[in-house]
């Protein structure tokens, strides 16, 4: 099995390095994983001169997996559009079909207080929330800025097909088989014809899961729910812009977004796998980045793409272990409780595996 990993920008390269020991600890007890390095954002940019270059490219096709840390940072805020480091994610997203981005969301009893809603309104919480990554107005075609009568007129387009709603709603009612059994769509049908479509092709597409519950919410009010009662949801399907803004919410209902692993599929499970959270630049070098949710990625790869269900779970299981031993980098660390940075948290990690 081979990993593509990309470090990226920013704290990319401090929290990678320890999702890579830990996958070499699991190595040395016999997974078989064998991994390589290779640009992507900002960095490929200084080096190559375009954020995703034929190297990278070339990498991650012929990869089982891609582990990838961050991209982005404000020292290339200026360039042009295309050579933004950005551009190198979606890139590589539309090249592998990675249509399918999975975020789960859940809330580790030893972070309730970490959340910033009451620990009643969040205790438990576990949420899937399934992303359709390669459509919608990210993607869509015309887009633009030019100049209309005299001022600068900026536009894109808001569109999906049947098959691109059927595919991703098919990966949210499997996923909720395994889980509670309930899927909620979110879509703005009120107003948005791509979100009636939307709506349409999940109701059809229920009858082939008539064992899972099927409701549907306007976006805005999900946005609502998700604060106000977010533990009503099971897994959550929508677009991709409405999918981006979610899942960044829900990740704050778990106390930090350095706790969020993602998985991004395609239709065979080779995937992309990256912590929900930024680049970082601010704390970028300082070595006090929560490595945790990189580390439980390469934990969703392992289950993903290499179907290796024990692994993954002893990943899991060790994050937990550190929790419960009161371990914390700053974005978690509340009095009691034992601060340490990046480093020192993977070797807890390595530790407790």
């Amino acid at each position: 099995m081979k990993v593509c990993v990309l470090a990226g920008d920013g704290i990319g390269p401090e929290i990678v390095a320890e999702a890579v020991r830990v996958l070499e600890a699991l190595r040395s007890d016999g997974l078989k994983i064998e991994m390589e390095p290779a640009l992507l954002g900002g960095c490929a940019v200084d080096a190559a001169g375009v954020p995703y270059p034929e190297a990278t490219q070339k990498l991650a096709r012929e990869a089982d997996a891609v582990l990838l840390g961050a991209v982005g940072g404000p020292q290339w805020d200026a360039l042009p559009r295309p050579q933004r480091p950005e551009r190198g994610l979606l890139g590589i997203r539309k090249d592998l079909q990675l249509f399918a981005n999975l975020r789960p969301a859940i809330l580790y009893p030893e972070l309730a207080n970490a959340s910033t809603l009451k620990p009643e309104v969040v205790s438990g919480l576990d949420i899937l929330i399934v992303r359709e990554l390669t459509g919608d107005i990210y993607f869509g075609e015309p887009r633009g800025i030019e100049v209309r009568d005299g001022q600068r007129v900026g536009w894109n387009t808001m569109i999906y097909s049947e098959a691109e709603i059927r595919r991703i709603g098919k990966v949210a009612f499997e996923a909720a088989r395994k889980r509670n059994k309930r899927v909620c769509s979110v879509d703005k049908m009120n107003v948005l014809e791509t979100t009636q479509l939307w709506r349409d092709v999940m109701i059809e597409l229920s009858a082939n899961y008539p064992d899972v519950e099927l409701s549907h919410m306007l976006v805005d009010n999900a946005a609502m729910q998700l604060v106000k009662a977010p533990k009503q949801f099971d897994v959550m399907v929508t677009g991709n812009m409405f999918g981006d803004i979610l899942s960044d919410e829900a990740s704050m209902l778990t106390g930090s977004i350095g706790m969020l692993p993602s998985a991004s599929l395609d239709a065979n499970n080779k995937g992309l796998y990256e912590p929900s959270h930024g680049s970082a630049p601010d704390i970028a070098g300082k070595g006090v980045a929560n490595p945790l949710a990189t580390i439980l990625s390469a934990a969703m790869m392992l289950r993903y793409s290499f179907n290796n269900e024990a692994a993954a779970q002893r990943v899991e299981t060790a994050v937990k272990k550190v929790l419960a031993q009161g371990y914390r980098t700053g974005d978690i660390w509340e009095e009691g409780t034992r601060r340490v940075g990046t480093r020192e948290m993977g070797d807890a990690v390595l530790a407790a595996l």
